[in-house]
């Protein structure tokens, strides 16, 4: 800002290119700060647009009713998401009612303790970007409060899980692990879709190795199913960096999602990973319809 510039000559306008400078250098910079702010006009167009008809949001804000915050940072709609659709596979694959229950309250309960961890591990990202809908970054629910929180999940979800089996309850415990570590490893580099991969790979041997009791039951499952949930793993990765690529890229993260974004735009990131993970579902009710679950 207090930068003093040196004054010129008249003839000295006009300089020559020193003999170490590389137009192409700085075309290539200039034409990279471009993509960096269509990537930013992007998201805040499509912020603006998914807000714009939506209700006030300032009488959330004001809550401070522990419980009420503590569904607020459980991700709350990706946690029900899940939860129902993987008891909806169970359903296809003509488990009993009660089992379907209780893979649907496992999964829900597992990813709350996703989500609250989530915005534990970025309390401190989302207060410096103002992130709204995240009552532990904004002081309203104590971290503590929300470790706690998981502490009381981690109990429930443990006997839980091994209800319908103790190879798939252990299946599921893991996988819930491999989300927590996503959390705090990988997520900022090139490697970021792997944890994501892992453990939706997982999410088909919770339901095939499923049964009644906590006893060791059920057939490993297909390796094409298997497959296509880890590529949907990629995708529901991809879906979610969307919102983010804006701060992730002040904060210099190096993500794959980011490095697309920066390419493409984040409208057309957006659209191509909605449509590969459509694809990718649609496969798995393919395969899903012509093999079946379990081997």
């Amino acid at each position: 800002m207090g930068e003093q510039r040196e004054e010129q000559a008249p003839g000295d306008l006009v300089e020559e290119p020193a003999l170490d400078e590389d137009p192409a250098d700085d075309a290539e910079d200039d034409h990279e700060d471009d993509l960096e702010d269509d990537l930013e006009d992007d998201l805040e167009d499509e912020e603006d647009e998914a807000y714009a008809d939506a209700p006030p949001r300032r009488l959330v804000d004001r809550v401070r009713w522990t419980p009420v915050l503590l569904l607020q940072a459980a991700h709350t709609k990706q946690a029900l998401v899940t939860a129902l659709a993987m008891g909806g596979v169970a359903i296809l694959t003509d488990r009993p009612a009660r089992e379907v229950g209780v893979i649907a309250l496992t999964v829900l309960v597992g990813q709350a303790i996703l989500g609250w961890h989530n915005d534990i591990v970025d309390r401190e990202r989302d207060a410096a970007h103002h992130a709204t809908g995240k009552p532990i970054a904004d002081g309203r629910l104590d971290p503590g409060s929300a470790w706690y929180a998981i502490v009381v999940a981690a109990l429930i979800l443990v006997p839980l899980s091994i209800t319908t089996g103790i190879t798939a309850g252990g299946i599921y415990l893991v996988s819930v692990c491999i989300g927590m570590l996503g959390n705090v490893m990988l997520r900022t580099g090139f490697l970021s879709w792997v944890t994501w991969a892992a453990s939706f790979a997982m999410l088909p041997a919770y339901l095939s190795y499923g049964g009644w009791g906590g006893q060791t039951v059920g057939d490993p499952p297909q390796t094409s199913i298997t497959v296509l949930a880890a590529l949907l793993g990629i995708g529901v990765h991809f879906m979610r960096a969307v919102w983010g690529l804006v701060s992730d890229h002040e904060d210099g993260w190096t993500y794959l999602p980011l490095k697309l974004g920066l390419k493409l735009g984040a409208t057309r990131l957006l659209a191509l990973a909605t449509f590969y993970t459509v694809v990718i579902v649609v496969l798995l009710g393919v395969f899903g319809a012509r093999d079946g679950l379990t081997r």
